[in-house]
């Protein structure tokens, strides 16, 4: 660990690398907000697309169920967030399979384009600034991270009494 940087803050305090993770997550927030806002789109939409496309990398479907949880959302919140979606022309409703009952939700080429479009900026600073360190370091960092969401999900889990 560099010098300049302490592993720990004082007694009660957080450590100096975890005030920079919550300075980092306060800024990203406000830049989903940013774009978001520019592009007429609520965070809960951007979230949602993001669970949808992570979900949908998986090969896994995205039900009205799975937003649901994932985001947690009453059941009249996830269909008015649905419908948001589609009337935006960014997400569709299929039914396929077996059970043509159970709704499937598929992000369009539209969102793929507007969400490259809102994050390209964001990709570009983001990525002049990774330039700046070497692959071992990256390495360390993504570790790191890991490390972090995982602690934080855990966290969350336990907030929610869930753990």
């Amino acid at each position: 660990m560099s010098a300049d940087v302490p592993p720990q803050g004082g007694p009660g305090e957080p450590s100096p690398l975890v005030r920079l993770l919550q300075e980092f997550s306060l800024e990203a927030n406000r830049y989903v907000d940013a774009a978001g806002a520019r592009n007429d789109m609520h965070r809960t939409d951007l979230n949602a697309l993001s669970v949808i496309m992570e979900h949908t990398a998986k090969n896994q479907v995205v039900t009205p169920g799975v937003l649901r949880r994932e985001l947690h959302l009453s059941s009249p919140a996830t269909t008015a967030l649905i419908d948001r979606l589609d009337r935006s022309g960014h997400v569709v409703r299929e039914r396929e399979g077996t059970d043509r009952r159970q709704v499937q939700l598929r992000m369009t080429a539209k969102a793929f384009d507007d969400g490259g479009a809102m994050f390209l900026p964001l990709a570009r600073h983001m990525g002049a600034a990774m330039e700046r360190f070497t692959p071992e370091e990256l390495e360390v960092a993504t570790r790191f991270l890991t490390a972090m969401i995982s602690a934080t999900v855990r966290a969350g889990e336990e907030a929610a009494g869930s753990a």
